[in-house]
C-alpha cells in the first residue's frame, strides 16, 4: 500500500513488511524473505528477539518515558554496561546515529574554542558517511548526500582514508584542527576497511598533536565486527566514540561515549533531548547488550561472517566482474565492476534482503542469529545472482 500523505524521501518501496522472527520477514501477501540486511545493521539479534521483546512490553507497561530532569534507573545501568563493555568513562543518550554525531561534532567545537583556536576544524574523510542533518552531512564526503543544501556547515578539513602520510601536511596547513572524526569500516563507500594499524596510527598522531580522535561507531558497534565496538580489534581508546543503529535491536536509540580529556567536556546547559535515553529505549538496550555479552555471539557474528565470505568466494572465484569480497564479521562488501543496483530487486524476486552501496557493492549484515543453514542460503541465492549478471 502506498499513500501520497507520506513525503516521498524513499522512493518506490520494495513491499509491504508486517511480520518478523529471527532472520526472516513477510509481507503483507504472505511471501517470506531471509533478511541478509539487519534492517541497515540494525537487528543483530534479529527480529521480534524474546529477551528484547519481553524488556519492551514489561517497561512499557510501567513507564515509557519520563523526561531527562530526573533519574532513570535504565539509563543509569545502560550506561554503566556501556562503560564497561567499551572502556570509556561518560556517555550521552540520544535517539538517533545522525544525533549522537552532532553530538560529537559539538564537543569537538567545546574543546577547539577551550583551546583558543578561531575556528575550531574537524579533520573528517573522503567517502565518509556521518548522516544526514546539516552538520552531519557537511561532514560526509558524498555530494549525492550534500547536492541542494548548501551552504554546508563549516569547520571541516578532508583527508583520504586510510592514508596516515596525508596527515602531516594537513595539520602543517590548518592550525585550527582540533579533532579527527573516522569511521573504522566506511558501510556507505562500501565496506572499506582500514588496514591494520591504521586507528593505533591515529590514535598516536592525535596525542602528539593534541587533537580528539573520534570514532564513528554507528553501523560497526554493538557486536557487528566480532568485537563489541570495531576500535577494540585495535587495542585503542578513542576520545569519542558514537554508536547507534544495532544498540537497541530495531528501538531507536544513540549513544556518544566519551574518555579521558573529552569525558567533561559537556556540562549542564550544553546539549541535550527530549527522548535520549528515555526508559523504554533503554530496557531495550539493557536486553540487546546484555543477550550479545552473555550468549556467546560475538564469537558468533566471527564464524558467521567468514563462513559466508568463504562461501561466496568459493561460488564466484575467477569471475572478471568480481573485484573484491571483503569483510569483517557480519560486514560483508562483494564488489563488482559495474553499478548493480538492480541485484536488490533480483534478490527480493528470489526472497532475500541484501543492499547496494557505493553503485557496485552488494552489502551484507546478517543477523547475528542467522544459523549455518541460513547462512549457506544467502550464498546459494545470491551468488548465482552475481554470476548471471554480467549478462545483464
Amino acid at each position: 500500500m502506498a499513500t501520497p500523505a507520506l513525503m516521498n524521501t524513499y522512493g518506490t518501496r520494495a513491499a509491504t513488511l508486517v511480520k518478523g522472527e529471527g532472520a526472516w520477514l513477510w509481507d503483507d501477501k504472505g511471501k517470506k524473505y531471509l533478511d541478509a540486511l539487519s534492517g541497515i545493521a540494525v537487528c543483530g539479534l534479529g527480529h521480534s528477539h524474546p529477551s528484547v521483546a519481553k524488556a519492551v512490553a514489561e517497561q512499557a507497561s510501567v513507564l515509557t518515558h519520563c523526561s531527562n530532569f530526573f533519574d532513570i534507573p535504565n539509563q543509569e545501568e545502560l550506561a554503566e554496561n556501556l562503560c564497561a563493555v567499551s572502556g570509556m568513562a561518560k556517555v550521552f543518550f540520544g535517539n538517533s546515529g545522525a544525533e549522537v554525531n552532532e553530538a560529537a561534532i559539538k564537543m569537538a567545537r567545546l574543546f577547539g574554542n577551550k583551546k583558543g583556536l578561531k575556528l575550531p576544524t574537524i579533520l573528517v574523510m573522503d567517502d565518509a558517511f556521518h548522516g544526514r542533518t546539516l552538520a552531519t552531512l557537511s561532514a560526509s564526503g558524498s555530494r549525492r548526500v550534500q547536492a541542494g543544501f548548501e551552504p554546508l556547515v563549516s569547520g571541516f578539513a578532508r583527508a583520504p582514508f586510510d592514508d596516515i602520510e596525508s596527515l602531516n601536511k594537513i595539520a602543517e596547513n590548518n592550525p585550527n584542527i582540533c579533532a579527527i572524526f573516522v569511521e573504522p569500516i566506511q558501510g556507505e563507500a562500501g565496506i572499506r576497511i582500514a588496514s591494520d594499524g591504521y586507528l593505533s596510527r591515529l590514535r598516536q598522531f592525535c596525542d602528539e598533536k593534541d587533537w580528539l580522535l573520534m570514532l564513528d561507531e554507528v553501523q560497526t558497534g554493538n557486536g557487528r565486527t566480532g568485537k563489541y565496538f570495531c576500535y577494540q580489534h585495535s587495542h585503542i581508546i578513542p576520545d569519542i566514540v558514537t554508536t547507534s543503529k544495532g544498540l537497541g535491536n530495531g528501538v531507536p536509540i544513540g549513544a556518544c561515549l566519551a574518555s579521558g580529556k573529552a569525558a567533561e567536556l559537556l556540562q549542564p546547559g550544553h546539549h541535550g533531548s527530549t527522548f535520549g535515553g528515555n526508559p523504554l529505549a533503554c530496557a531495550a538496550a539493557l536486553a540487546t547488550i546484555t543477550t550479545i555479552q552473555t550468549e556467546g555471539f560475538l564469537d558468533r557474528v566471527t564464524a558467521l561472517g567468514e563462513r559466508i565470505m568463504s562461501g561466496l568466494r568459493y561460488e564466484l572465484a575467477d569471475l572478471d566482474h568480481v573485484k573484491d569480497i571483503r569483510g569483517l564479521g557480519c560486514m560483508i562488501g562483494i564488489e563488482l565492476t559495474k553499478p548493480c543496483k538492480s541485484l536488490f530487486s533480483k534478490a527480493m524476486g528470489k526472497g532475500i534482503i541484501i543492499n547496494v552501496t557505493a553503485d557496485s557493492v552488494v552489502r551484507l549484515l546478517p543477523p547475528f542469529i542467522m544459523t549455518d543453514d541460513e547462512a549457506d542460503h544467502v550464498v546459494a541465492i545470491l551468488a548465482p545472482l552475481i554470476k548471471a549478471f554480467k549478462k545483464d
